[in-house]
Order: C-alpha cells, then sequence, then structure tokens
C-alpha cells in the first residue's frame, strides 16, 4: 500500500454533542494513527433539501462537503437508527449531495458502520444507507460489519469506547476500507 496516509471523510449521520455515532468515528480515528488522516464532516449547517433553493445556488455547506468528498481517498459512515432507517439528517445530506456536479460519492470507496442502544446495534439503517448509495454508484465494504450493539453499555460518558471486542471490530473494518481503496483507485 502506498506510505502516504489515507485520507477518509467521516461522516456521522447524528449531530448530537455526545452521539455514540461521532464518537466511533472517533475512536476508528484514533485506531488507525498515522496510517489514515481523518477529517469530520460537518452536516449542522446543511438545508433542508428543496429544489427551489437549490435552484438559486448551492449553500456553501454542500459545497464545502462535496469538496471533502472530493479530496477523501475513502468515506466512512456511522450511522444511528431512526425509525428502521437512517437519520433524517444524513438522508438530506446525501440528496443535496446527489443533486451536485460532479457528483462526489460516483467510483468512492465506503465503510460503514453503526452504533445504537438497541440489540441490533443500527443494522436496518445500515442496509438502507447501502440501498440509497448504490444509486450513487459508491463502492461499499461489504464485511466486516460493524454494528454496535447496546451502544450506551460500550461508550463512557466522554464518549470513549470501553470495549475491546468493538475496538477491534472497527480495526478491521478501517483496515478493510484501506484495502478495498487501494484495489479501486490503486
Amino acid at each position: 500500500m502506498s506510505s502516504s496516509p489515507l485520507k477518509i471523510l467521516a461522516i456521522s449521520g447524528s449531530l448530537r454533542d455526545s452521539s455514540f455515532n461521532s464518537a466511533a468515528l472517533k475512536t476508528a480515528a484514533d485506531i488507525a494513527g498515522e496510517s489514515a488522516k481523518f477529517t469530520f464532516a460537518d452536516l449542522a449547517g446543511i438545508p433542508l433539501y428543496d429544489q427551489d433553493l437549490r435552484d438559486k445556488g448551492v449553500p456553501e455547506a454542500v459545497e464545502r462537503l462535496q469538496q471533502q468528498v472530493l479530496e477523501a481517498d475513502a468515506i466512512l459512515f456511522s450511522t444511528p437508527e431512526y425509525n428502521y432507517s437512517i437519520s433524517g439528517v444524513l438522508k438530506n445530506t446525501i440528496d443535496w449531495l446527489s443533486r451536485v456536479d460532479p457528483q462526489p460519492f460516483a467510483d468512492k470507496p465506503v465503510a460503514v458502520m453503526s452504533a445504537s442502544m438497541s440489540a441490533f446495534g443500527g443494522a436496518r439503517a445500515q442496509y438502507d444507507l447501502r440501498r440509497v448509495m448504490i444509486y450513487l454508484n459508491a463502492h461499499f465494504v461489504n464485511k466486516p460489519e460493524v454494528m454496535i450493539s447496546f451502544a450506551h453499555k460500550k461508550f463512557d460518558y466522554s464518549g470513549t469506547l470501553n470495549d475491546d471486542d468493538t475496538r477491534q471490530h472497527i480495526g478491521k473494518l478501517v483496515t478493510a476500507l484501506g484495502e478495498w481503496q487501494h484495489r479501486l483507485q490503486p
């Protein structure tokens, strides 16, 4: 593999300050160390998608995120599960990015993980995210799957992941994303 660090854009589907999904992405960055350079997307300034607004131009927050996706070697999502699917914030972001030129997810290596207080760990949200991103021609890492169930028992109040098995799975996912990126974009 290349000696330069893999540039990963981390996208959390949650805006909450103490989000388990954002904490999972920070854990991934910590585990990767110097092998990857993580940039964390900020979805807070992205307005609700509205074609009338789009017709007036692309909002600055969307342009900034588009550029971050284009500059990244790979994308790592971490999504909560809301009503058996992805969050409205994440879907809205994807809708915006699907309508810019160039569409930045095309042919991009992507991995997904999820954290949830439920026993399923966000599995249904992951499958919905994959389904949405297929249309945008993103290329997902298939395995390992990282679904952090009972997240409230695995992260402490500061957002530190205290579960060694989960840390190992996240590390394997980051490694697989790097290998996938190398295969798709040697």
